[in-house]
C-alpha cells in the first residue's frame, strides 16, 4: 500500500440557541483569553476541554486537564 496525503480540511462549527450563534473558534479565543489574562502562557495551553450549555449563557472549560473556569455564550 501506498501513502495518501490528505490536504487539510477546514471546519468550522456553530452553536445556536434562542438567537444566539458562537462559533467554536470564538469559545477557544474567550478561554485563552482568560487564561493569558490570569497570568498563564498561551504556550502553556495543551488541552481544553469545552462544554457548551447554552441554557445557561454559559461555556466551561477544563484546561490541561486540572484548571476550570466559565465564560459567556
Amino acid at each position: 500500500g501506498g501513502i495518501v496525503i490528505m490536504a487539510a480540511m477546514k471546519m468550522k462549527t456553530f452553536v445556536e440557541y434562542n438567537g444566539k450563534q458562537v462559533e467554536e473558534k470564538e469559545l477557544i479565543a474567550s478561554i485563552k483569553k482568560v487564561w493569558v489574562e490570569a497570568g498563564n502562557k498561551v504556550g502553556d495551553l495543551k488541552e481544553i476541554a469545552v462544554y457548551v450549555k447554552p441554557e445557561e449563557e454559559a461555556i466551561y472549560y477544563v484546561v490541561n486537564g486540572d484548571v476550570t473556569g466559565k465564560v459567556e455564550f
